[in-house]
């Protein structure tokens, strides 16, 4: 396939994101206010206490089986790798800049910990859809597209983040954050595991079947408010300057330039030594998750707890803009790669 069409094939989810996310933007501006401050938070709150683990949830509980658990035990240590890799780098950087020292948790954070929950869950599903996609069939690779991206977003590294961005502020109740989605894990992994349950619960011929539409009618409603919110969290970003010019290129350089590479590095050496299995699909959400913007987990939690807005808004608007660019390309050559 060549470099042009996978180039449209990636690049056509991450303009549906951008549109999204533009009118997310728009409704939280100042004289339209429909996601103004208050509503905002909300909202937020509904994403992460409802929308998110009904999501995580169901499309764990209709594709993971105990051999499929098996065969993607690598995802959790990928995502354990980016984190010591991307907090290896994000040490380096603070060394570099000398920024303030309220910053260094923000900046550890967003070096750390990217956003293997929303932007994966938008982005593998859509580029399934496309025509010319590496992946083959489309309804299989968007079954184990969102499988694989619902995975990624309920992986358990929740307590290095919460330690990182810890440093923000110490009287934060992070448990409160973190504890849904893993909740919807761990649901979606019995479910899906236990035979007798999944019977009784998944499938149109299934007892319960109804359980199963209910949750995962709240669940598809996760997408689009995930990107409209996204979008009203960087519009702070536009009002602030109070981030150092060379902590923001840092940030920048390091998610989307240093991380990837090592990335591409540790995965490729995973399926040299037959850890990773051939699945292409896979192989890219392994890559895909060392490519990606800061967790907008990170945003949200300041935005609810009111620690370090200004900063983390500035940071976050440029690093969503870049990955406009970044996440299209490295998404091309991850393409090429396992194709």
């Amino acid at each position: 396939m060549g470099f042009l069409q996978l180039l449209s094939v990636a690049s056509f989810p991450v303009i549906k994101v951008l549109l999204v996310t533009a009118v997310g933007l728009f409704l939280a501006l100042d004289d339209i206010s429909i996601l103004g401050e208050d509503t905002k938070k909300r909202v937020n709150q509904l994403v992460f206490y409802v929308f998110n683990p009904s999501l995580v949830a169901t499309n764990l509980a209709k594709t993971i089986t105990l051999k499929s658990v098996v065969q993607l035990w690598f995802m959790p240590f990928n995502v354990l790798i980016t984190f010591i890799l991307g907090s290896a780098l994000g040490w380096i950087l603070i060394k570099i800049t000398r920024p303030p020292q309220h910053l260094e948790g923000l900046i550890l954070g967003c070096c750390s910990a990217g956003n293997l929950g929303n932007l994966p869950i938008i982005i593998i599903p859509a580029m399934c859809r496309e025509s010319g996609s590496p992946f083959g069939d489309s309804d299989v690779c968007y079954q184990y597209g969102m499988a694989y991206a619902s995975l990624s977003m309920a992986v358990s590294i929740s307590s290095k983040i919460k330690n990182c961005v810890g440093l923000i502020s110490s009287n934060l109740n992070f448990k409160a954050v973190f504890a849904p989605s893993t909740t919807g894990a761990i649901i979606g992994f019995v479910i899906g595991i236990i035979s007798p349950v999944r019977n009784l619960i998944i499938g149109s011929g299934a007892p319960l079947h109804v359980v199963e539409e209910s949750t995962s009618m709240l669940g598809e409603a996760a997408i689009p408010i995930l990107t409209l919110v996204m979008g009203a969290n960087l519009l702070k970003g536009l009002k602030e300057s109070s981030t150092p010019l060379w902590t923001l290129v840092g940030i920048v350089t390091v998610r989307y330039i240093f991380l990837p590479l090592l990335g591409v590095a540790a995965v490729k050496a995973a399926i040299h030594l037959s850890l990773v299995p051939s699945d292409p699909l896979y192989q890219f959400v392994l890559l895909l998750q060392h490519a990606l913007p800061p967790a907008m987990n990170i945003g949200t939690m300041v935005e609810l707890f009111g620690a370090g807005e200004s900063e983390c808004s500035v940071i976050m608007l440029w690093t969503y803009a870049f990955a406009s660019i970044a996440v299209t390309l490295w998404s091309t050559f991850f393409m090429w790669l396992v194709s």
